[in-house]
């Protein structure tokens, strides 16, 4: 398990991204990292203790790009392309949880990482449940934000209406063969787009959303992987049923969008762990790191710190 001497450049990379904050690209660089079974993009620089983030469905690395300059001043900051995403390598297969967390301990440990704080949102969030379930000895804290954990968390009916189903359709869609995908293909703004619009609370940044967009249409493997998470779900799911037998020990820190999943993200995680906090975050959706970067970034400062937030 190597990084490799080739930069990433382009839309994708550190050096190609849009509207950085200022001093950014003075912190941070894109990388490649071979971890033995495939090559993962990430973002790293800081210094101190190893902190991996993780973002969701459907975004890349940069969803983090507001809360890393700050992060950076006392850890060592890993933002990552999961495999399928962005400009990490997108094979037909592995997009369980137990194989995207076991890439990242894959990752952080060709970075010279053996123990790690995490955090992970929306399928970043699924995949931090795993990694702390199957490789305890790997994580210090895990701060989660915005999803529920199929097989962990209690199902909604299948037929609904109202607010469930505007939130949840997609699941179905994108468990979907081949279709989906001949839907989609030439429609991704549309498709896309409506995820974004319809679940933040604050509009995300039009430059943020043709990022995502880019990394979306720019290699023709991306569409396809980014159903392949949820068309992995079956196997997902048989895994945290297994998971959710061994309670997890780690402080955990759970992170909602007051105006979309709310108390349900410290539900679940009780569900599953001891030591469970939780923070809501006040006029927010589900895309906290760029809705509320700055009440995101206290709640995880003093809970990295040590300092577990009653609030923000």
């Amino acid at each position: 398990m190597t990084t490799s001497d080739t930069l990433p450049t382009g839309p994708g990379s550190v050096s190609g991204a849009p509207a950085l904050p200022s001093g950014f690209t003075d912190t941070f660089t894109s990388r490649y990292v071979h971890t033995g079974r495939l090559r993962l993009h990430a973002v790293t620089g800081g210094h101190g203790r190893p902190l991996l983030l993780v973002a969701g469905w459907p975004q890349t690395w940069y969803a983090w790009r507001l809360l890393m300059p700050a992060l950076a001043g006392d850890h060592f900051v890993v933002a990552v392309d999961p495999r399928g995403v962005g400009l990490s390598d997108k094979p037909r297969d592995g997009y369980d949880t137990g194989t995207l967390a076991r890439d990242l301990v894959e990752l952080m440990a060709a970075l010279g990482h053996e123990r790690f704080a995490m955090v992970g949102h929306d399928i970043g969030m699924w995949t931090g449940y795993a990694l702390a379930a199957d490789h305890p000895d790997r994580l210090d804290r895990l701060a989660v934000a915005e999803a529920a954990i199929p097989g962990l968390s209690p199902s909604p009916p299948m037929i609904t209406g109202g607010d469930v189903n505007r939130r949840l359709w997609h699941f179905a869609f994108n468990q979907l063969d081949e279709v989906n995908e001949q839907l989609v293909r030439g429609r991704e703004r549309i498709f896309f787009g409506h995820q974004f619009a319809s679940k933040a609370a604050r509009p995300l940044a039009e430059h943020a959303v043709e990022v995502y967009l880019h990394a979306l249409t720019a290699d023709p493997e991306a569409l396809r992987s980014s159903f392949e998470f949820y068309r992995a779900l079956a196997a997902t799911i048989e895994q945290n049923v297994q998971r959710k037998t061994r309670r997890l020990t780690l402080p955990v820190l759970a992170i909602a969008g007051e105006r979309s999943s709310a108390g349900l993200v410290g539900e679940t995680m009780r569900l599953a762990a001891d030591a469970v906090d939780s923070v809501i975050l006040p006029d927010c959706g589900h895309y906290p790191a760029e809705e509320a970067p700055d009440a995101m970034l206290a709640a995880l400062t003093a809970f990295l710190g040590g300092v577990t937030p009653r609030g923000c």
